[in-house]
């Protein structure tokens, strides 16, 4: 076996053959068609049979396939022959689709050197659109637009064509046509991988360094670390550093994903796999971390990496306090495979025992919610969640963190209040401008601007309370829009607001589980159970 570093181009014994490496991601809009489109790309790699195919067959999860969404983002290495001969390995490292989980959709990017950024021919441009757009543009990617669904009556794919010039400064007329329901196009999309994404650099002579960018967990193999090699090699039996934490472990095996893992002699410069070494909790395999050798490490981890925090907290309790142990034991099983869960004891005065847990977004919290539920059969009891809040005391310099309403102090000591705020965009036809409009004033946004990004339609941006848009604000604006609109957020800052503690009493007693923290001008609203706040 040998190796031709800095080009992604190795040969094997095995074939007598050159393969090139190619490594990209699709990123899209929710439901899109990214999904579906993965799909078409491993059928005409031949890595499935027609009879035991399913609909997204990257998505493992039923609660995936339920709701049309990637939650865990996967990989697969597909078998590809070019026009010329030319064999390629073309990696494709899936990413989630929901803005909850921005930062996995990052360090996925971060492994690739190209995407395919796919736009419906009928929904056109849309916020997350240009959010993942703007992603890959900052990891310097080449981006190869492709319009599906050209196949839908309602495709108009001169008008996305215009969308993709104006809102994103790409080459309309040289964007990929294709319907990945009807298998339309896949082939144009192959070739244009290999033609327009540049195969890896790095060398394998260099000090190993690769990055993280999932894991799961196999309860007999212990965590599964997904990453891709930018310099050096990675053989079994080497011992492995991870720079954050400085934690060293002896490699048992490596390998590459074929839908299913298929093991390999070593991993080299360029590639995508995965590395087994006996971690026993996947909260060591950090996303974003650098994988080095401990015997000769990198002088400096890859760029980018940060612990994800969570924006959204919760308590949850089980049905019967007597299941508490039995709840405690099914947290820590899932959280085996979700490293962005963070929890700790908590307890309610109502309630019993529970858990604290803190959330990437609201659309996490139903997915932790509903998998706790189908995988280890457990009910619970949520309380209304919350965001994290911080309160500057009288005679004190540094604000202090408040996400459970148990913990805010007392109003005497109070200097001020800051509640935390995010930079929103909505993209509209200008047909529902008033009703959005409107909606972000009543969530009590502020700073609002707009402009007509094409021909009918407009781009709002807004800062908002994040405390305003995790209470169906998603839902209201789907409905002021009639499903028109979309809307894509990133944290913004903390800002000084009339915040207050709502205690709700049941026969006269005050109830510690169901009390929340809220804005001064909803508190007396909220407490009279009135549906018109919407909160």
């Amino acid at each position: 076996m040998h190796y031709l570093s800095g080009y992604g181009i190795f040969s094997t014994m095995k074939d007598k053959t050159n393969v090139q490496i190619r490594n990209f991601s699709i990123i899209a809009h929710i439901d899109h068609g990214k999904s579906t489109l993965a799909d078409r790309l491993i059928q005409k790699a031949g890595l499935i049979s027609k009879r035991e195919f399913r609909d997204q067959i990257l998505d493992n999860m039923d609660i995936e396939r339920e709701r049309g969404i990637t939650i865990k983002s996967q990989t697969v290495s597909l078998p590809y022959q070019g026009p010329d001969g030319q064999q390629y390995q073309l990696n494709l490292i899936d990413t989630p689709g929901h803005v909850d989980f921005s930062y996995e959709v990052s360090r996925a990017l971060a492994s690739c050197e190209g995407v395919l950024l796919l736009v419906d021919a009928s929904q056109g441009v849309e916020a997350q659109t240009m959010a993942n757009f703007y992603s890959a543009l900052e990891q310097d990617l080449v981006i190869v637009p492709v319009i599906n669904k050209i196949d839908l009556p309602s495709a108009d794919i001169d008008k996305v064509r215009q969308q993709l010039e104006v809102d994103l400064g790409l080459d309309g007329e040289e964007a990929l046509l294709c319907s990945a329901k009807k298998g339309i196009g896949i082939d144009d999309v192959l070739k244009a991988v290999v033609e327009k994404i540049p195969s890896p650099k790095g060398s394998n002579q260099s000090p190993l360094e690769a990055l993280i960018f999932d894991a799961t967990y196999d309860p007999f193999r212990g965590a599964v670390i997904s990453c891709r090699v930018f310099n050096g090699a990675l053989k079994p039996g080497q011992m492995i550093r991870m720079i954050s934490t400085e934690a060293e472990y002896k490699v048992e095996e490596v390998g590459s994903f074929r839908l299913h893992r298929q093991k390999e002699k070593q991993l080299i410069c360029g590639q995508v796999g995965y590395i087994i070494a006996g971690i026993k909790e996947i909260q060591k395999a950090r996303m974003g971390d650098t994988i080095t050798l401990a015997a000769n490490p990198a002088p400096a981890p890859l760029s980018g990496f940060k612990s994800s925090q969570p924006v959204v907290f919760s308590s949850i309790y089980p049905i019967v306090s007597e299941e508490y142990k039995v709840l405690a034991d099914a947290l820590e099983k899932y959280k085996l495979n979700d490293a962005a869960l963070v929890s700790q004891k908590d307890s309610s005065a109502a309630l019993g025992q529970g858990f604290r847990c803190g959330f990437l977004g609201l659309l996490h919290l139903e997915i932790v919610q509903e998998r706790l539920k189908r995988e280890f059969d457990r009910s619970l009891i949520m309380t209304l969640p919350s965001v994290r809040y911080q309160f500057l005391l009288k005679g004190k310099d540094t604000p202090i963190k408040v996400d459970n309403p148990l913990h805010y102090p007392e109003v005497v000591q109070i200097e001020q209040s800051l509640e935390p705020f995010v930079k929103a965009k909505i993209i509209t036809p200008e047909e529902f401008m008033g009703p959005v409009m409107k909606l972000c004033l009543d969530r009590r946004g502020e700073n609002i601007r707009y402009f007509y990004s094409t021909r009918g339609r407009m781009e709002i941006n807004v800062e908002l309370p994040l405390a305003e848009i995790i209470y169906e604000y998603y839902d209201r604006l789907k409905s002021v829009s009639r499903g028109y609109a979309s809307f894509d957020y990133d944290f913004y800052d903390y800002r000084a607001a009339d915040l207050v503690k709502v205690d709700i009493l049941i026969n006269g007693e005050k109830v510690d589980a169901l009390s929340l923290i809220t804005h001064k001008q909803w508190a007396r609203k909220i407490a009279a159970g009135d549906p018109a706040t919407d909160v």
